[in-house]
């Protein structure tokens, strides 16, 4: 039996809020189930405005502009994330500063921040790396020191926590994704927070094409016009009504996926102990959502092989990220602070587990497989 990195999870009330959705004559955005999945995020996160947005790179880009990046300004970053936390900020004309990450978490190195800051610096993008936390404390209080806004891509992180406070409401922004891959899902989707009340009009109306619509809608303005830049940002209401199945039973989906994810680290446990493999660490004060399980391999030929061989077994178990330093766009657009040497061997080593909701047998599959491949 094939067992596949990601498989969609359903939970049962998907088609039939899309009916309701089209029996209701609204498909486009911000209809009944757009505003309830808002109320939802705004209610476990903790933030004054939630917008839901046709992807997480779509935040991120709203997040950029209500930055006021122009050409020039600077964004220090990790290099280990997706290249839409880069794209972001090279879009509007400024640099990605790309500093090294811990080796505990995988997160942005707090203490390498402050060095990385220049006159140009505008704006942190954290990215919290597999549900789990930055160290959150540290780069607001750097933030704080020189005015910069702080940027949560939280693309894998909703429903985890940084000392008892929920993640993507504590930087200014935050951005969220409801990726298939993610723990709650749209297919594509993902949501702009909005933490400081002072940007949520401006917020509103970058999201609606640069038009002050959403004051309109309200009885704000008498007509509504072109007010700022802005573009599309808004999801189908239809990807809204998928979306409130996934919220209606988050919890449940949490218990479940935690429970995978334990399973995985309880079976790994005696490789890491005779030094075969490194498992996840999760920091003092962090809350993870299991979002992914992964385990670093001694050196990249030892993953490589057991990559080509779990596939051999077909099961399919992928690295992740190519650090963006290293990419043919990263050497354009952006710079490096410093070396990057947790990065890259991070990057080299790090193999990704399968990790879906409706997993059975299939942990212990993959964790005997690994077992018998590695030993």
């Amino acid at each position: 039996m094939i067992i596949s990195f990601n498989r969609p999870t359903v939970t049962g009330n998907e088609l039939r809020y899309i009916q309701e959705a089209l029996d209701k004559f609204h498909v486009s955005g911000d209809g009944i189930f757009s505003k309830r999945c808002s109320t939802w995020l705004e209610k476990t996160v903790g933030v004054p405005r939630a917008l839901l947005t046709h992807s997480c790179t779509a935040a991120l880009e709203m997040a950029a502009l209500l930055c006021d990046l122009s050409p020039g300004d600077e964004v220090i970053m990790p290099s280990f994330t997706f290249v839409s936390t880069a794209n972001a900020v090279a879009l509007r004309g400024a640099v990605p500063v790309f500093v090294d990450i811990r080796r505990d978490s995988l997160n942005i190195d707090e203490n390498l921040i402050e060095a990385a800051i220049t006159p140009r610096t505008k704006a942190i993008f954290v990215v919290h790396y597999a549900g789990v936390a930055c160290e959150m404390d540290a780069v607001m209080e750097i933030a704080r020191r020189h005015d910069l806004f702080v940027v949560e891509d939280a693309a894998q992180a909703l429903r985890a926590s940084y000392r008892g406070r929920p993640l993507g409401g504590i930087g200014d922004f935050s951005t969220i994704s409801f990726h298939e891959t993610k723990n709650f899902i749209s297919g594509e989707g993902g949501a702009l927070l909005v933490n400081d009340p002072a940007y949520v009009g401006r917020a509103e109306i970058l999201r609606e094409k640069g038009t002050n619509r959403s004051s309109f809608l309200r009885g704000e303005v008498d007509k509504y016009t072109w007010v700022d830049l802005g573009s599309s940002f808004l999801p189908s209401d239809i990807i809204a009504a998928f979306l409130w199945a996934q919220f209606e039973n988050a919890d449940s989906l949490q218990v479940r996926r935690r429970a995978i994810w334990e399973r995985y680290h309880d079976g790994f446990q005696s490789l890491e102990r005779d030094g075969l493999v490194r498992r996840p660490i999760i920091p003092d004060g962090c809350d993870h959502n299991a979002h992914l399980y992964y385990l670093l391999l001694p050196n990249s030929e030892a993953r490589n092989r057991l990559i080509a061989s779990l596939r051999d077994r077909e099961i399919y178990a992928p690295f992740h990220y190519v650090p963006l330093h290293s990419a043919p766009a990263g050497l354009k657009f952006a710079r490096t602070h410093g070396t990057l040497a947790v990065t890259e061997d991070v990057a080299g080593r790090l193999l990704r587990m399968p990790l879906w909701h409706a997993m059975t047998n299939e942990p212990a599959q993959v964790i005997e497989a690994v077992h018998s491949l590695i030993r």
